[in-house]
C-alpha cells in the first residue's frame, strides 16, 4: 500500500546527501527504533548510529550508515542532521576496523568520565555499527 510522500533532507557537516520525497523514514533514536510517515506529529529526536532507510516506495529504498545526529519532523518535512552518513556499499571494512582499533585504544587511554572518553566511546559505537552494516551490504 502506497503512503503519502513527504520531503526529507539529510545533511552532514560535508553538505547535503539527500533531498527528495519519501513515503517513510526508518532509523534509530536514543530511545529506540522509529518509523516516520507523512502527517507525523512534530518531533525532535537524538539519533544513534544505525541504518537510515528512506523509502521512496516499497521497492526503492535509499540506505545510509548513519552516525549520531538529530531528526526534526515539522509539518510535512523531515530534517536529518548527522555527523556522518555513508551508503553501506561504500563502506570499507578494513578501514573501519583500523579506525575501531584506534578508538578502542583511545578509550583505554582516556580518563574515565572525561570528554575524551565520551568521544572515544561514541566513535567506538558508530564504527561497530558501520562495520556491521558493511558486512550486510554485499
Amino acid at each position: 500500500m502506497a503512503h503519502t510522500p513527504f520531503g526529507v533532507e539529510v545533511l552532514t557537516p560535508d553538505g547535503e546527501l539527500f533531498n527528495d520525497e519519501v513515503e517513510m523514514v526508518s532509523t534509530r533514536t536514543s530511545t529506540g527504533s522509529i518509523g516516520i510517515l507523512a502527517h507525523h506529529t512534530p518531533l525532535l529526536a537524538m539519533l544513534d548510529p544505525a541504518e537510515l532507510r528512506l523509502y521512496k516506495s516499497e521497492s526503492d529504498i535509499v540506505r545510509f550508515a548513519q552516525a549520531e545526529g538529530y531528526l526534526q519532523m515539522t509539518g510535512e518535512r523531515a530534517l536529518i542532521l548527522v555527523e556522518e552518513a555513508v551508503p553501506p556499499d561504500q563502506l570499507d571494512r578494513s578501514t573501519l576496523e583500523a579506525r575501531l582499533r584506534a578508538a578502542e585504544e583511545e578509550l583505554e587511554r582516556a580518563e574515565e568520565g572525561s570528554e575524551r572518553a565520551a568521544k572515544a566511546g561514541r566513535d567506538k559505537r558508530r564504527l561497530e555499527c558501520f562495520i556491521e552494516l558493511a558486512g550486510s551490504s554485499g
